[in-house]
């Protein structure tokens, strides 16, 4: 019990301290003084930035955590993406903030670290309703963060709030250091990275399911890029959209909350590419819908985008971790969060460029059809009840599923 409050407090204070920022990502690189003309571009580089960084950094920790520990790896995590976020709060330009958003990815990965941990002392049994559990801190983070931002953030700026979060994040830290304990059966054999990928990627229900993660973290990163700008739109003025934006933010994360237990729960007694399925076609429709409908009316759709969306990444998460034994974990989660950030380089492009080019409504929509495309593909991913063979060099160790 101690254990589990103190990841869910690190990876609580992670996601807080990031969303303060992300959702109102355009009108603080205004206050930097980026051109209004580029500040789309600039919206989607620096969102996009931590993700570039994380996918060499992510499996590289992973391997490093397999071989000295998981517990070295949440420590690390939390204190980097601390270091980050006080340097953010001293960003005057947005290349400055630029440079902290690289540095956060490369030192970060507190989402990966806390869950491979997670999966270690949990064991397979009960691997989803814990992981649904952390990904429900995540979401109770991402619930306050938003409210934080758009309450707090233009009465004092973003840099107090910066160093708040910074320090929490320092704190969570030095608690993971003094009071987690090295989960059991983390052994000191080492599986290369080109083992752990080469499997995740033989197996079809894994690489269906990594895809399908892919493209859903492309999908909802895009729309982080048009959300804003559109409530612009729909409520006519800057600071109204700022009020929206944290209050619709924090609905589609309480949603989100209140769905991460539901859907953990859901994995341990049913196969999670399914529930992915469901979940991300809804997301899909409830998504292109907000290109239709008033401000008022996109409360009840992101009501249902944030229920949705909780069960994406723990469910990709879920299935990957059966394909490779328990002292691969770190491996594999670092292999598959990396994947998975690669979709936060792409979306927010692919959003920034869309913005550009198309009207609002056919974006909402393209971004909606992506969100599709990901639940046809979990949909497609295969269940065999079989048995695959893990090779670690001239040995193999079966892993049943």
């Amino acid at each position: 019990m101690r254990t589990f409050a103190v990841l869910c407090l690190g990876q609580f204070a992670a996601t807080a301290g990031l969303t303060i920022v992300v959702p109102l990502l355009p009108f603080y690189l205004a206050q930097l003084g980026t051109p209004a003309a580029e500040i789309p571009w600039w919206t989607g580089v620096s969102l996009a930035a931590p993700a570039v960084t994380q996918l060499i950094s992510g499996p590289v920790w992973g391997l490093i955590g397999d071989r000295f520990g998981r517990k070295p790896m949440v420590v690390r995590a939390l204190a980097g993406l601390g270091l980050a976020i006080a340097l953010m709060a001293l960003a005057d330009t947005p290349g400055q903030f630029l440079a902290c958003r690289l540095l956060q990815g490369a030192f970060g990965g507190v989402v990966s670290a806390t869950a491979t941990y997670t999966s270690s002392a949990a064991g397979p049994d009960r691997r989803g309703r814990a992981l649904g559990g952390l990904f429900g801190a995540t979401a109770a983070g991402s619930l306050l963060g938003p409210l934080v931002g758009g309450l707090l953030a233009g009465r004092f700026g973003f840099a107090p709030l910066f160093a708040a979060v910074a320090g929490l994040l320092l704190l969570s830290s030095v608690l993971a250091a003094t009071l987690l304990v090295e989960p059991t059966g983390c052994g000191p054999e080492r599986y290369s990275m080109q083992a752990v990928a080469a499997t995740l990627w033989r197996v079809g229900e894994s690489r269906m399911m990594l895809l399908a993660g892919l493209a859903a973290q492309a999908a909802i990163f895009a729309l982080v890029v048009v959300f804003a700008p559109q409530v612009d739109r729909l409520t006519g003025s800057m600071a109204s959209a700022t009020a929206w934006v944290g209050a619709l933010q924090a609905t589609t994360w309480a949603a989100s909350w209140l769905g991460s237990p539901w859907w953990g729960r859901r994995n341990d007694v049913r196969p999670a590419q399914r529930g992915f399925a469901v979940a991300a076609a809804l997301c899909g429709i409830a998504v292109a819908l907000q290109a239709l409908v008033s401000v008022e009316m996109l409360l009840p759709l992101r009501i249902v985008q944030g229920f949705c969306f909780a069960a994406l990444v723990q469910s990709v998460l879920h299935v990957t971790a059966r394909q490779v034994p328990d002292r691969g974990c770190g491996a594999a989660f670092g292999f598959s969060t990396g994947l998975l950030d690669l979709g936060q380089v792409l979306g927010p492009l692919l959003g920034a460029a869309m913005a550009v080019l198309l009207p609002p409504t056919a974006v909402f929509f393209l971004i909606g059809a992506l969100l599709v495309v990901a639940a046809l593909l979990a949909a497609a991913s295969r269940t065999r009840s079989d048995v695959h063979s893990f090779r670690v060099g001239a040995t193999s160790e079966k892993v049943f599923r």
